[in-house]
């Protein structure tokens, strides 16, 4: 069994992006605590893209990936913040791929948190934090 197997996962939820000019502030959390997770402001501006369903000239990295999963007939099962390194969070997607004998095929990817967000939010996957995670990250103050 792996780490995300044996541990506490909190499902969290998208509260809102924050956008500057130097960074991105994507808020996840709970009724008990949010918290950011910062990226590249280009992140935070497809991110916002994707959200408000603003028509775009020519298909985005996350459109990309979009179709190549349907077509692929893959689905996003979930996404878990698995690890906290000082001020950089990690995370894993799951994929889950439908094979012809009726049975589920689970993939897991490590990816940047950001990619994570944006894809569950597309799909409608839910996101969560291992218990350690949730507890060290540091809460928005509001």
């Amino acid at each position: 069994m792996n780490e995300i197997e044996t541990s506490e996962l909190i499902q969290l939820k998208f509260s809102k992006i924050m956008q500057t000019r130097t960074y991105t502030m994507v808020i996840l959390g709970t009724e008990e605590k949010r918290f950011p997770i910062y990226t590249d402001p280009n992140v935070g501006r497809l991110l916002q893209l994707s959200l408000t369903g603003v028509e775009k000239p020519r298909p985005l990295t996350h459109d990309l990936v979009t179709e190549l999963l349907l077509g692929l007939k893959v689905k996003i099962k979930q996404v878990v913040i698995n690890d906290l390194q000082q001020t950089t969070y990690f995370a894993r997607l799951f994929l889950e791929e439908g094979l012809p004998n009726g049975q589920r095929h689970i993939v897991e990817v490590d990816a940047r948190p950001s990619d994570c967000i944006t894809l569950a939010l597309l799909y409608g996957a839910p996101v969560y934090s291992t218990r350690a995670v949730f507890d060290a990250s540091i809460p928005l103050q509001d």
